[in-house]
């Protein structure tokens, strides 16, 4: 069944009416729940994803550690899906919700016909290339550079902000997971955050300051 431009309305000061209506002729929109993977590494991409609503994190492997990378925005996708999509490679990342989310599904065969007569999906996603080479690098320079409670502290910021909360109901294995290392270097570092006035232990999660 057809989506609704009601449906798309998200979108419409980014694309043109006609784009609109071919994406409502061939998109899906689906909800997935806090929490779910929709994306495996090593899985071949036959569907690009746009956020509608909530908030989904990108996350690659490396030497059997996971790193978070960046997060994907209502309005916003996924540069490398569309990339490994379009050249037919798999993924080499992959990507859970953050929280209750609601995504467009674009067919990766329709995106060669989409590039080539609606501008408005490269401005899409030349614009999310240059903020994932932007936020890659911040993460390289973090990972190099910055000691852990920077980034710990800077993690625990941008969280709260995209998320809006400022108790984060968060466990320290989590933490440790989306950032490249151990349980116990986060529950050391927390409690150096928490002396510094940065941070605040609670029952039900962070208070972030």
């Amino acid at each position: 069944m057809p989506l609704t431009l009601s449906e798309l309305q998200p979108l419409s000061g980014r694309f043109s009416g006609e784009l609109l209506n071919e994406i409502a002729a061939h998109g899906v929109i689906m909800d997935f729940a806090e929490g779910t993977e929709i994306l495996r590494e090593g899985q071949y991409i036959k569907l690009i994803p746009i956020v509608l609503k909530g908030l989904v994190k990108v996350f690659a492997s490396f030497e059997e550690k996971e790193l978070l990378l960046y997060y994907i925005e209502p309005s916003q996708s996924c540069v490398m899906t569309f990339s490994a999509g379009l050249n037919n490679s798999p993924s080499r990342i992959f990507a859970i919700t953050e929280e209750d989310s609601t995504l467009l599904l674009l067919p990766v065969e329709k995106m060669n016909s989409w590039i080539k007569h609606y501008p408005q999906i490269n401005e899409l996603f030349y614009q999310q290339y240059n903020l994932r080479y932007s936020e890659l690098l911040d993460t390289i320079n973090s990972l190099l550079f910055n000691r852990m409670d920077q980034r710990l502290y800077s993690y625990l910021l941008e969280k709260s902000k995209l998320k809006g909360e400022k108790i984060l109901q968060l466990k320290h294995k989590q933490i440790a997971g989306e950032l490249g290392t151990v349980r116990e270097v986060i529950t050391r570092v927390i409690k150096r955050l928490e002396q510094e006035g940065k941070v605040k232990q609670l029952p039900d999660g962070i208070e972030v300051f």
